[in-house]
This record gives structure tokens, sequence and C-alpha cells, in this order.
């Protein structure tokens, strides 16, 4: 019995690579490269180098509906992360297609923040009764309900 995470680019390689993915780990490993609030939205495509090279590529990327001008403008940041994880500059620039990602993203669900204790609450009520504009008092009360009930005691 073998880690299939050890088998994986031995049994994937040949697949991937007809798409430039000589590295399955990239697939594999996408979200730990650029991390989950990026990866949700974005799926490698293929990734293309210039004839016998194998530096300075494109990485073709899916992107969500209106996600790509965000992406674009963390570009460097992904290209460093990217090229990290190589070791080298693999990849030089990417190119964005705008289409649903491969994947569903993981949704993520906030914990409950607890209830205030009597002094918590008083001293929130008694820092918000100087706001004379009711929706705003209510609107920061309940943000500091949930600022406070998510503190650690």
């Amino acid at each position: 019995m073998r880690a299939i995470g050890t088998e994986l680019p031995r049994i994937a390689g040949p697949v991937l690579g007809k798409r430039g993915f000589a590295e399955a780990q990239l697939i594999a490993e996408w979200a730990a490269i650029i991390g989950d609030d990026l990866a949700d939205h974005c799926t490698p495509d293929k990734l293309s180098f210039s004839r016998g090279e194998r530096r300075d590529g494109t990485l073709q990327l899916s992107v969500a509906a209106g996600f790509a001008p965000e992406l674009q403008h963390r570009e460097p940041m992904v290209l460093e992360r990217i090229n990290a994880f190589f070791g080298y500059r693999a990849v030089a620039r990417l190119r964005l297609t705008q289409r649903p990602p491969s994947h569903q993203p993981r949704r993520r669900i906030a914990p409950a923040a607890r209830p205030l204790s009597q002094s918590e609450s008083k001293t929130l009520e008694k820092n918000l009764s100087t706001i004379p504009d009711d929706a705003l008092r209510e609107a920061l009360d309940r943000l500091g309900r949930a600022v406070l009930g998510n503190k650690q005691i």
C-alpha cells in the first residue's frame, strides 16, 4: 500500500502533460499554492512554454464571473507564489478566461458568537447610548455583539 499523493504524478502525469501540466502537483496543491480565497474563484487550465523552454511560461486560468479584475490586481502575488512552488521562474504571465472554475467553492461557516455577559451588554449599551440615529445605533450594536461574542473569555 502506498499513499495516493506519492503516486499521483506518475498516474496523472501523461494525461496532464498533454495540457502542459508536467507538474501534476500544481493542480493537486492549487489551493495551498495560491490560498483558499483565490482558489475558490479560479482553477488552472493549461501551462504553456515556448518551444524547448521550461521557464517563463503562460498559465491559463478559468476565473469565475466578475473575479477577473481582482485576480489581475493580485497577479504579481499569484505569480510569486506559483514560482516559489516550482522553485524557479516557471510562469511569467497569467491568461484569464472568464468561465466557472472546474470545482465548487468551499462554503465557510462562521462560528456562532457566544452570548455576551451582563457586564459586556451594559458596557456596550452605555457606549452606544450617545448615538442619536436609531438605525446606526442598532447596526453598531449588532457589530459590537458580533465582535465581543467572538472574543475568547
